[in-house]
C-alpha cells in the first residue's frame, strides 16, 4: 500500500513524464516543419517512449493501492530557435527529470517503501541513458557548428539513434 506522500510524489512524476512526451512531440513537429525528417522521427519516437514511462507509473500506482491521476499539462513551447537550442532544451529537461526521479527515490527511502524504491531503479538507469544521449547529440551539434551540409548528415545519422522501446514491464 502506498503512503499518501508517495502517491502524491508518484502522481507528480506522472505529470512530468506526460509533459516530457509533449515537449518531445512539440520538438518533433517543429523539426518536421523545417524538413528534418530524421530529427522529427527521433523526437516522435522519444515522445512515445516518455508516454510509456508515464503509463508504467500509472500502472504501478494503481497496482499498489493508490489512485493514479491524470492532470492538466503545461503547453510546451512551439519554437526552439536553432537545433542547438532545441537539444540544449532537451538536455536541460532530462536533467530536471533526473532530479525529480532522485527526489522520488529519496522520498521512498524516507517512507521506508522499498517496493517503490526498487521500482524507481529502472527510472534511475533510464535517466542516466537519456542524459548521456542528449549530451552526445549536443556534442555532435557543437562539432557541426553552422555547417548546413553537416546538419543534413546529422539529420540522416540521427535515425540510427531511434530505438524501438520494449513495452514497459507492467
Amino acid at each position: 500500500m502506498l503512503s499518501k506522500k508517495i502517491e502524491e510524489a508518484l502522481n507528480k512524476q506522472v505529470t512530468i513524464e506526460a509533459e516530457s512526451s509533449q515537449v518531445y512531440l512539440a520538438m518533433a513537429s517543429w523539426a518536421e516543419n523545417l524538413g528534418f525528417e530524421g530529427v522529427s522521427q527521433f523526437m516522435y519516437a522519444h515522445s512515445d517512449e516518455e508516454r510509456e514511462h508515464m503509463l508504467k507509473l500509472i500502472k504501478f500506482i494503481n497496482e499498489r493501492g493508490g489512485h493514479a491521476k491524470v492532470s492538466q499539462l503545461a503547453a510546451p513551447p512551439t519554437e526552439f530557435g536553432s537545433f542547438k537550442d532545441m537539444f540544449q532544451t532537451l538536455f536541460d529537461h532530462e536533467v530536471m527529470v533526473s532530479k525529480s526521479i532522485n527526489d522520488l527515490v529519496d522520498i521512498s527511502l524516507q517512507e521506508k517503501d522499498y517496493a517503490t524504491h526498487n521500482f524507481l531503479q529502472w527510472y534511475v538507469s533510464e535517466q542516466i541513458e537519456e542524459e548521456a544521449l542528449a549530451r552526445n547529440i549536443l556534442d555532435k551539434i557543437n562539432l557541426i557548428g553552422d555547417d548546413k551540409s553537416g546538419f543534413y548528415l546529422f539529420d540522416n545519422d540521427i535515425k540510427q539513434l531511434i530505438v524501438n522501446p520494449e513495452p514497459p514491464q507492467i
